[in-house]
């Protein structure tokens, strides 16, 4: 019986393995840009709007399905699905094992800040705060981080959070400038300053939190990691400043979540 499992595996392998050999051997196509710029669009037609802007030289991946027309379908570098037309690039073919050959895309790609307009994240973690008496604690927090993109490296953003409490309400809110310093790595770093308020609005029956309202300023950074279909993953930790007439304090928030630009 065993003799007879051996015999099976083995031609199995037997089968498989030139299968798999020749799957890696199999040459991948790309397009090459082969005029100064090259509109990349959402649809086989010049009707479609304009996704991203290819320069000469650059080269895509074709997704392996014939767009409408003489228009590719290609694959680009944040994993988006978008159409070139086929007089504006060169095709060819490479084997995965050849030197200098192109990539496709994979899970991370870079952060979709060129083109973009606008972008929104939501992201999620604590906030360690201190409280009534004093003495410093942590609570739950979520926040909406909405932006406009100046720049690639440049974002003007607002924010407003609140910390997920039973002893009553604590909003953050506020606005600030984000600098991106390597937009075109698929983990960029950046920083962000802003101001803005907080107000505490406890229960009636709270011992925890006092009614307070707060001038806040912000600072801190974190990573960025983008996804294919120009979904990134955001890590931040930033210092808050709170203070009024009377008092001055420091609270830190450690947040993670997901954004996109658009």
């Amino acid at each position: 019986m065993r003799a007879s499992f051996s015999a099976i595996a083995l031609l199995v392998a037997l089968l498989l393995v030139p299968r798999a050999a020749l799957a890696a051997d199999e040459p991948e196509a790309f397009a090459r840009v082969v005029v100064d710029s090259a509109e990349m669009r959402s649809g086989p037609g010049v009707s479609y709007r304009v996704v991203y802007t290819a320069q000469r030289g650059e080269t895509l991946a074709i997704d392996g399905r014939q767009g409408g027309g003489f228009w590719l379908r290609i694959l680009l570098p944040d994993g988006r699905v978008a159409y070139a037309l086929g007089d504006e690039v060169q095709t060819f073919a490479v084997s995965a094992g050849e030197p200098d050959a192109p990539s496709r895309p994979g899970l991370f790609a870079t952060p979709p800040l060129e083109g973009a307009r606008a972008g929104l994240a939501i992201v999620g973690g604590l906030l360690s705060i201190p409280i009534a008496d004093n003495s410093t604690r942590g609570f739950g927090y979520i926040e909406a981080r909405p932006s406009i993109v100046v720049h690639r490296t440049v974002t003007l953003d607002g924010w407003i959070g609140d910390a997920l409490t039973a002893d009553g309400a604590q909003i953050l809110y506020g606005g600030g400038a984000t600098i991106n310093f390597a937009p075109s790595w698929a983990v960029c770093p950046f920083l962000g300053i802003g101001g803005g308020g907080l107000a505490v609005r406890p229960n009636a029956d709270s011992f925890v939190l006092k009614r307070q309202d707060l001038y806040v300023a912000r600072a801190g950074g974190g990573i960025l990691m983008a996804l294919r279909g120009r979904i990134l993953v955001r890590l931040e930790v930033t210092n808050l400043t709170l203070f009024d007439a009377e008092s001055f304090k420091n609270a830190q928030t450690y947040s993670g979540g997901f954004g996109v630009y658009f």
